[in-house]
């Protein structure tokens, strides 16, 4: 996952990360990466409009959004 964050935090793609909230909820999050160290990720949450920051042992997986095709 370090990978993918990295890539987004460089160049400022957004990423679709599975996270389990506070409630122990899993959701689906778009995000743009920010910052983050080993413990924390601070990001753009497109759901949300606004900065949030993220427990990495929270988040369950993380990728590219897919790209869309059509005329």
């Amino acid at each position: 996952m370090n990978g993918v964050f990295k890539r987004s935090m460089e160049t400022k793609q957004k990423i679709v990360v599975f996270y389990m909230d506070g409630n122990q909820q899993i959701t689906q999050r778009f995000i743009r990466v920010l910052k983050m160290d080993d413990t924390l990720v601070l990001a753009y949450c497109y759901y949300r409009k606004s900065v949030r920051t993220f427990k990495r042992e929270n988040i369950l997986s993380a990728g590219p959004t897919k790209k869309k095709v059509g005329a």
